[in-house]
């Protein structure tokens, strides 16, 4: 029989391990040449992500289930695209606050977090000399019950951020929605493809082609087999870049 000390030794050991593990975990990278320097992408996991240009590191949906925040480059723009827990970690943007951290979300994050500048579908601000765009992110087809969408129309946001001359999309929990087609110059896009939460891999390739991204990175994609995309897309000129985003 298990002495409880012996126990509480393990799972201590457990525990401190499964931390340890998680601070030394390497996060891909990427970089992508833009006029004003190289803007580094680093592929945390889920829906989350780093982006590291000019001096400055901004971080998209944080969630301590995927990385240890307080070994991470702390914050100077933090953008939550929505409440849900996989996207919204109070822990995870008290890890990575500091002074100057502008945090950006729409408005059921805002009224959870005072410190939030607010950003509704269809606003575009400059924020420390970073063009943000919140465009529509919701859910057409799949719902939750009857009428009732996994993501409703007008409460989360995508968000394109304009690095030089380059701009990132990043879409959120979204299905291929009509408001894509009107998306222009985009030359990254991070699009989810999980369902019944966001879209299949079809569902992505007729969002990708409305718009055309010059590159794209599939994401939040759980256990989807990601070489559809790959291969749905093999004969179109956008670039598909699968990196680890289970």
């Amino acid at each position: 029989m298990i002495q409880k000390s012996t126990l509480i030794v393990t799972i201590v050991c457990l525990l401190t391990a499964a931390v340890a593990a998680r601070a030394e975990k390497e996060f891909a990278k990427d970089y992508i040449s833009t006029s004003a320097g190289d803007l580094e992408i680093a592929f945390i996991g889920h829906g989350s992500l780093m982006f590291a240009f000019d001096g400055k590191i901004i971080h998209v949906d944080p969630v301590t289930r995927e990385a240890d925040y307080s070994t991470m480059p702390q914050a100077d723009i933090i953008l939550i695209t929505h409440e849900h827990k996989d996207h919204y970690d109070p822990q995870a943007i008290r890890q990575l606050w500091r002074e100057k951290t502008v945090l950006i979300a729409n408005q059921a994050v805002a009224e959870e977090m005072k410190d939030a500048l607010v950003m509704n579908n269809g606003d575009v601000k400059t924020v420390q000399g970073l063009k943000i765009e919140a465009v529509p992110a919701y859910n057409l087809v799949h719902m939750r019950s009857k009428d009732v969408p996994y993501h409703p129309r007008g409460n989360g946001n995508g968000y394109v951020i304009t690095f030089a001359d380059k701009r990132v999309y990043v879409a959120g929990d979204t299905e291929n929605i009509p408001e894509m087609k009107k998306l222009e110059k985009i030359d990254i896009a991070f699009l989810p493809m999980n369902l019944p939460y966001t879209m299949s891999p079809q569902m992505v390739a007729a969002a990708a082609e409305s718009f055309l991204p010059e590159i794209l990175y599939p994401y939040h994609y759980g256990d989807t087999d990601t070489l559809e995309i790959v291969d749905l897309l093999k004969e179109s000129e956008i670039e598909v870049r699968v990196r680890n985003m289970k």
